[in-house]
């Protein structure tokens, strides 16, 4: 009989929950982002706080490796939620199938226009347009007429002065690949033979194409001509060391010369995290992170509620018409188009 009760009293000390037993820690969830991903501090503690959780950003390289890694990952994901894939990589990542659907209530208050998922894997979050950035002082040095349209680049006096980013390797490089595809149709080929033959220079990404080679950023480089965006003029007033009070680049933005890139989130399949994983997402299209977005990446929130600095919107410059393409013609041409223009730029 005592062995009896003596069992039952070790049963339901087991049961019972200690009086010392610490609270559980915050659970965590990781996302996976392109190199050039950021948001503030607070912000992000902001989420921590409100949902106990702690926040790990998985930096993954440019956006077309991130997507890589997500894809040969899918069957053991290394994050619960995937941030960076943008309109020129977006028919890559839903073919291959991994992100999980979700319909944020947010979703409701954003543009038609950014909406290019209609299955809800892929959700926007900010936008961008990729355009042609100079450096104002090396055309007043050197009494160049700043070009106005894509042929223009292609003229003697433009000779070895633009910088773009191979687009096999950088979405940056993509965009602008699109843009010449967008305007010109099948002879775009045409167009990048001429560009070659007028000394354009190719790198492997933007960083390297603004920090290395761009005359106005670097103040060495060799090209006053850069593969950027229109918000970049903006980022060279806030972050300039001694204070500006103007940019010393603008953005060449006559018709079909920019591309606009949105960014979107998902969910990715196989997350062990998805009530946490949908919050995040909440949070991402909420206006506390909207508008945070611009300056922490230089680019558009797509919630219409969020405000804008007063600095990006000084500074920061839009095309009137932007080059387009359906994303349905970008799934069935993009590595066709990029092999072309391999053929004719890099052999």
């Amino acid at each position: 009989m005592k062995r009896i009760l003596l069992l039952a009293l070790l049963l339901l000390a087991a049961c019972s929950p200690r009086a010392t037993e610490t609270p559980s820690g915050p659970q965590t969830i990781t996302i996976m982002t392109h190199d050039s991903f950021a948001a503030s501090e607070e912000v992000v503690k902001a989420f921590e706080d409100a949902n106990h959780a702690k926040v790990v950003f998985l930096q993954s390289g440019d956006t077309g490796a991130v997507l890589n890694k997500a894809i040969l990952t899918k069957d053991a994901p290394l994050a619960d939620v995937l941030f960076g894939v943008d309109n020129t990589f977006l028919s890559r990542a839903l073919d291959a199938d991994i992100f999980e659907a979700y319909e944020p209530l947010a979703l409701q208050e954003i543009p038609a226009a950014f909406k290019l998922d209609p299955s809800n894997r892929a959700l926007p979050v900010d936008y961008g347009d990729v355009c042609i950035n100079y450096d104002k002082k090396y055309f007043a040095d050197h009494n160049l007429i700043v070009p106005q349209s894509l042929e223009d680049l292609t003229r003697p006096e433009y000779a070895g002065l633009l910088v773009v980013e191979n687009p096999a390797t950088s979405s940056t490089g993509l965009a602008f690949l699109f843009a010449t595809v967008a305007h010109y149709g099948d002879s775009f080929t045409d167009y990048w033979q001429a560009l070659k033959d007028n000394g354009v220079v190719v790198v492997d990404g933007w960083e390297t194409a603004y920090y290395t080679n761009f005359s106005a950023s670097s103040g060495r480089g060799p090209q006053p001509m850069v593969v950027s965006y229109g918000s970049s003029p903006a980022a060279e007033v806030i972050y300039a060391d001694p204070p500006v009070t103007d940019a010393p680049t603008a953005s060449i933005l006559g018709p079909d010369t920019c591309f606009r890139q949105i960014e979107f989130v998902g969910i990715l399949k196989g997350t062990q995290n998805r009530a946490l994983a949908e919050k995040f997402v909440d949070f991402m299209l909420s206006r506390q992170f909207q508008e945070d977005v611009p300056l922490q990446m230089f680019v558009y929130p797509v919630n219409p509620n969020a405000n804008l600095p007063e600095a990006f919107t000084k500074y920061a410059q839009a095309p009137k018409q932007t080059a387009a393409l359906p994303p349905d013609v970008i799934a069935e041409n993009r590595d066709a188009w990029i092999q072309a223009w391999t053929d004719v730029v890099l052999k």
